[in-house]
């Protein structure tokens, strides 16, 4: 069976999709047929930072509309032949979709083979993120540390314990906390939670740490997820969260502050 993802949050601009393409690139690298869906209708983005925005003929709309066949939208990554994107429609409203076709597109998906779908979601609380979520086997829920995006993603999680599929026939999603923008001197200067505080606070595991870093819009600028630079902290940061999902055991990297050496301090470096 495909094990489908939801990556959401409650607040926007957090670093959904960048997540969900560093995830979706993670796990083909490992040798996993994937599908990485964008929910986000009348938005797109997860093809620009996919870098296959010119190749987009028919969207996920098309396809539940009966449109276009999943076969013709699916886009075929150029770096991996078991990724394949399916990108959102630019000029539909976000009732566009249906459950009733969204099922369909995640039953094709696995009749196909598919070991993973990652499903993008818009921010918030509107139809595209309930649709995102309401068939998910796991969550990961990606926050900034700081007061507001912990908020709004605490109202997420009480959607992913009511409003899926799982939660109606009694089961248990797996949510996984994805901190973003992480700056430990920040933490050490009272201006940002520290992980221990986001954990405390939504009761989650966190399953990965992405430390701020401009390696992030330089990779999207460049149509390039951020987990395929394996020089950038983010990136590495990124494959470790991957890791983890697999059920690798991984210790969290870039969360504390470098000590400056002796001759770091004498010579001012």
């Amino acid at each position: 069976m495909a094990e489908i993802i939801v990556v959401t949050s409650g607040k926007g601009g957090v670093g959904k999709t960048t997540t969900s393409a560093s995830i979706a690139c993670g796990l083909a690298r490992r040798g996993k047929k994937v599908a990485v869906i964008d929910f986000d209708v009348g938005l797109r983005n997860l093809d620009l930072i996919m870098g296959c925005e010119r190749r987009v003929v028919y969207d996920f709309v098309n396809v539940t509309h009966g449109e276009a066949t999943l076969k013709q939208a699916l886009i075929k990554d150029k770096r991996f032949d078991t990724l394949f994107i399916l990108a959102a429609s630019q000029t539909r409203d976000k009732d566009a979709l249906t459950k009733e076709g969204v099922e369909k597109v995640l039953k094709d998906l696995e009749a196909d083979g598919f070991d993973y779908v990652v499903c993008d979601s818009p921010a918030g609380i509107e139809k595209g993120a309930y649709l995102a979520m309401y068939f998910a086997d796991t969550a990961v829920v990606v926050v900034n540390p700081e007061v507001s995006s912990v908020r709004d993603s605490d109202r997420i999680l009480g959607l992913l314990d009511s409003k899926t599929r799982k939660a109606e026939n009694g089961e248990t999603l797996k949510p996984y906390l994805l901190l973003t923008r992480y700056s430990p001197s920040r933490v050490e200067g009272g201006e940002m939670l520290s992980i221990k505080d986001v954990e405390e606070v939504l009761g989650l595991k966190t399953i990965g740490v992405i430390p701020e870093s401009g390696d992030v819009l330089n990779a999207s600028n460049k149509g390039e997820p951020v987990i395929l630079e394996l020089e950038s902290q983010a990136g590495q940061a990124y494959d470790d969260a991957v890791g983890r999902l697999l059920g690798e055991e991984r210790p969290l990297r870039f969360t504390t502050v470098e000590k400056k050496g002796f001759f770091n301090k004498l010579f001012g470096g």
